[in-house]
């Protein structure tokens, strides 16, 4: 049986069962490889138990570190809070986290040099793990291997907290001299009758737009599809293919080269872009911070001020969620 002295063992336990692996176990806290290793050296002499075995060339989780694994994130969480001051305000300087966010490409390349800013600015012991998007299954949600999914609200299921950050909207985007611009209108029967390059993790070719053009009675033609808006707008650079880009990633991105947006000529339902997590972290001292400045840096550079300026802060400052 443990120690009292031995429950310290529960951070390193938690990072290995959510990680699944030594070396990432290390990285989220921070410690060497070496010094993960003897943690899990101890873990096993406490719990009589391998946890994690090796399989080829990974490793995986025991059947009995599977059955701690939901037991012991909620006990790390618990003890947080425990342990966090009643009625005494967060210092962001002091945090010592390292959060791991899901967003998409066309998120974090809009706003994560932002989010990265902001948070070196007033928590520079926090560390920030931007983890893709292949689809928006909600088991990493529930396992604690994400803290923050922000995306288009999916399957997200009933437990799931949701919070809106702004609205978004599809443009099209085609190079310098296409000749979609030689005309002042452009129309839906135009804009149709071009080739396409369209954005699909999953290889699909038809879209929201696509129902709108045949509600219309039209159809474009999509020549290419590809895994990313970046490269999408390389493509829509080099060729005649119009590309399908959120207005957000496009007024963010920071080298637009030759590249002319419009807005395209049918009418689609608006995107509205969340931020998800589990319940369980609802009343995280530390989790409600990073929910508030992800909230901040969405909001429109307008409304920022205006907050700021009825806080009497400069600009930027966040508040929590």
């Amino acid at each position: 049986m443990p120690t009292e002295a031995d429950l310290n063992l529960l951070l390193a336990l938690n990072a290995l069962l959510s990680e699944g692996s030594v070396a990432k176990a290390a990285e989220r806290l921070g410690l060497s490889e070496s010094a993960m290793s003897r943690a899990l050296a101890r873990l096993r002499a406490a719990t009589a138990d391998q946890l994690l075995v090796r399989a080829g060339r990974a490793m995986v989780l025991t059947p009995h570190a599977l059955a701690l694994r939901d037991r012991v994130t909620e006990l790390v969480r618990e003890s947080r809070a425990v342990l966090q001051p009643a009625g005494v305000d967060l210092d962001p300087a002091t945090l010592r986290n390292l959060f791991t966010i899901r967003a998409n490409d066309g998120f974090i390349e809009a706003y994560a040099h932002r989010l990265v800013a902001r948070v070196a600015s007033v928590a520079p012991g926090v560390r920030l793990r931007f983890a893709p998007k292949p689809d928006k299954d909600v088991r990493p949600l529930r396992e604690g291997l994400l803290d923050l999914d922000i995306g288009v609200l999916g399957e997200a299921g009933p437990e799931v907290r949701v919070q809106a950050l702004f609205r978004d909207r599809f443009i099209a985007v085609v190079r310098e001299g296409h000749a979609l611009l030689s005309e002042p209108a452009i129309t839906a029967e135009r804009y149709a009758a071009c080739g396409h390059v369209v954005t699909s993790r999953h290889g699909r070719t038809g879209g929201p737009v696509d129902d709108a053009l045949a509600a219309m009675g039209l159809a474009r033609n999509t020549a290419v599809v590809v895994p990313s808006f970046n490269t999408a707008l390389s493509v829509a650079a080099a060729t005649d293919l119009v590309a399908l880009i959120p207005a957000s990633y496009f007024e963010h991105l920071r080298e637009r080269g030759t590249l002319r947006a419009f807005p395209l000529p049918m009418a689609t339902e608006p995107i509205t872009v969340s931020q998800m997590w589990h319940p369980r972290l609802d009343r995280d001292p530390a989790h409600r911070w990073l929910r508030g400045v992800v909230l901040e840096i969405c909001r429109p550079p307008d409304e920022r001020r205006e907050q700021a300026s009825a806080r009497g802060c400069p600009p930027g400052s966040a508040t929590p969620a």
